[in-house]
């Protein structure tokens, strides 16, 4: 098989192959290695290779009902942890920490015949909307590789978008897994809370805003992973059973007539560009020709005080983190980047009822967002704000990260987090994501559908929110319009 024949099929296809005997494992598997050697110097997607055991894996007897026998694949560096084998969240503290378990994602992965030899590019504990990390270097978008992936799933994005495998893991804390599925023209499914385990290491993911998932290009892939990783597990802290009919069963069929509300303006009142409006826009018009009721409406939540909500929880976890890996590594707080270090610092002095406070605002998010619901079945907005920046955009300046440093020595985050100047720059720092943290503060699925290119060929997808246990009518109006607007072998040149 060559690689111009290995892109035609999704990761079902390759595993259908596989089990008739018409293509052999290991051959799948050099062709995705081949491709990662090819455009390594170009995506900087892969940051860790498993070269030797993916040929282990792949010599393996693959059995009739593992839905991706065969099929390469690639886990994120952050959460999709393999036992014996660093995870380095994108930062250099850990790149040598082997993990001392395997989490319940990667091993459902590899009981469902994945082929998994590598871990893909993020930022520093998965912290940023782009891949940008100090340690590992940025991720390049294979649509134009002078502009960023997205983040934090961005090396993920970058390899599945590039052919390098054709689907991918990922996880989402305020959109991490749309984010790069509208900057690199991909599918991306947002599982609900506790839909997906994060463990055996972790109960939940930021307070249950983070949740695993997969990158891919086609919906059908992520149906069936879905149905994979939905396995409860006894340690769990929700009971999530499986739906009656599995998602990959469930698409066949159309969803029913939705009631779908749609905006374009930015929840924190920061400006949209033409590209976003045009996208949100012609998606109305496909949902109406396939007899779905759209039109314009929000949920009624106040984006500037949600987006506070969500950076204090952050901060605080930041801080978690930090203090706890600096314990279990003896590492200093100088050995995390500029940003890490501001974040924590904000976070350690930040007063315990302001958390509290925030946390409550988050069911406060919720009921706006379920009365909503109770009008329309789902909410469509764009995902970005306008196509995948130019690398290095959203860096903070030096002075600033100057600042912060000074600001902390001397005991002072907390003043300065208070501050006018602080509060505009996160919001400018959101400003060009600020549709996706409703979705995780929440709890409630979400997905990034690739229906748009605009006119210099630079994917940008559109999100749906939909309410509780959403996930399937979600999948069901993907695979509707993937199937009225084909995406698939839209593919980007390199």
């Amino acid at each position: 098989m060559r690689f111009d024949e290995y892109v035609r099929y999704d990761g079902l296809g390759l595993a259908d192959l596989v089990r008739r005997g018409e293509v052999q494992a290991s051959e799948l598997l050099d062709i995705a290695l081949a491709r990662t050697d090819q455009t390594h110097g170009q995506l900087n997607a892969v940051v860790r290779r498993l070269d030797d055991r993916a040929r282990k894996q792949a010599a393996r007897t693959w059995q009739s009902d593992m839905p991706f026998a065969g099929v390469p694949f690639l886990v994120k560096d952050l959460f999709q942890e393999i036992a014996g084998v660093p995870t380095s969240w994108g930062t250099k503290v850990l790149h040598k920490i082997a993990a001392p378990e395997t989490a319940d994602v990667t091993r459902r992965w590899e009981e469902a015949g994945a082929v998994i030899f590598g871990m893909t590019n993020t930022p520093e504990l998965g912290s940023k909307g782009v891949t940008e990390s100090l340690a590992l270097g940025p991720a390049h978008n294979p649509w134009d590789l002078t502009r960023t992936t997205g983040g934090s799933s961005g090396g993920s994005a970058a390899a599945v978008a590039a052919g390098l495998v054709p689907i991918a893991g990922a996880n989402d804390g305020g959109g991490s897994i749309r984010i790069p599925a509208a900057a690199c023209g991909l599918f991306g499914l947002k599982p609900g809370r506790g839909r997906v385990s994060m463990g055996p290491l972790a109960a939940e993911g930021l307070n249950g805003a983070a949740v695993n998932g997969v990158l891919s290009r086609s919906v059908r892939d992520t149906a069936a992973m879905m149905d994979v990783l939905q396995v409860p597990e006894p340690y769990a802290p929700y009971y999530m059973p499986r739906p009656v009919t599995p998602y990959l069963k469930l698409i066949e069929t159309p969803p029913r007539r939705l009631r779908i509300g749609f905006s374009t303006a930015s929840p924190v009142g920061t400006p949209v560009h033409a590209d976003a409006i045009e996208a949100v826009q012609e998606a109305a018009k496909v949902l109406a020709s396939l007899g779905h009721h759209v039109e314009e409406a929000a949920p009624a939540i106040d984006g500037e005080q949600l987006a506070q909500d969500f950076a204090t929880s952050w901060f605080c976890l930041s801080a978690a983190l930090v203090d706890e890996i600096c314990r279990l590594t003896g590492a200093r707080l100088a050995d995390f980047e500029p940003d890490t270090r501001a974040m924590a610092a904000v976070g350690r002095s930040t007063d315990v009822m302001d958390l509290l406070r925030s946390q409550h605002n988050w069911h406060t998010h919720n009921r706006a967002l379920a009365a909503f619901h109770a009008r329309y079945d789902m909410w469509l907005s764009p995902v970005l704000s306008e196509v995948a920046l130019p690398i290095g955009q959203l860096s903070t300046p030096r002075m600033l990260s100057f600042s912060m440093d000074v600001a902390r020595v001397l005991g002072l985050a907390g003043l300065v987090s208070k501050t006018p100047a602080f509060k505009q720059r996160l919001i400018a720092n959101l400003s060009w994501t600020p549709y996706t943290q409703l979705a995780n503060l929440s709890g409630r699925p979400a997905m990034s559908v690739p229906l748009y290119w605009n006119r210099a060929n630079l994917p940008l997808g559109v999100q749906f929110v939909a309410g509780l246990d959403g996930e399937g009518t979600l999948l069901q109006l993907a695979a509707e319009l993937e199937k009225a607007r084909p995406w698939f072998d839209r593919r980007p040149s390199i």
